[in-house]
């Protein structure tokens, strides 16, 4: 039920902050129609610890901006990497390991890797996962584990 709850209030204020309407009217329709989306949800068993991480907390939100940095420097470096000629471009393909406890964690740092321009998650193995770069150093990057380890830091290990 607590999932419930919380997925309801995440797709309220979604809709709250998309819709831009404020009358009391619309906010009530709003507010019915999140409350059908997690009645079928919850007919369809969909809401769970995974479907709607609460147990994530602050530490994901202290995870986002990081993220959001990283994800900027790497365009910086693959604009570079097109425009520029004299830097190399040398696709590698590497296996790391994950940190991550639960498959939600690794699901994060997966995708955060793909995120982040000039890397591409490209399979998910039990504790291991191929990563292509567009770089060597790219590669490297992803090799040494801060990325890991603060996607790991998400889930409290």
């Amino acid at each position: 039920m607590v999932y419930a709850i919380s997925l309801w209030i995440a797709l309220y204020a979604t809709w709250l902050l998309l819709s831009g309407f404020y009358t009391p009217f619309l906010m009530g329709l709003g507010a019915v129609s999140c409350a059908v989306v997690v009645f079928i949800a919850r007919r369809m068993d969909v809401i769970d610890h995974e479907a709607v991480p609460i147990q994530l907390g602050w530490r994901i939100l202290t995870y986002w901006p990081w993220l959001i940095v990283e994800i900027f420097k790497a365009n910086i470096d693959v604009t570079r990497r097109v425009l520029s000629p004299s830097l190399p471009i040398s696709p590698t393909m590497i296996k790391v390991k994950t940190a991550q406890r639960s498959d939600l964690a690794k699901v994060i740092y997966a995708n955060s890797i793909t995120l982040t321009p000039g890397t591409v998650s490209v399979d998910v193995h039990e504790d291991e996962i191929t990563v292509h770069a567009i770089s060597a150093e790219g590669a490297a990057d992803i090799a040494e584990g801060t990325m890991n380890r603060k996607a790991a830091a998400v889930e409290g290990a």
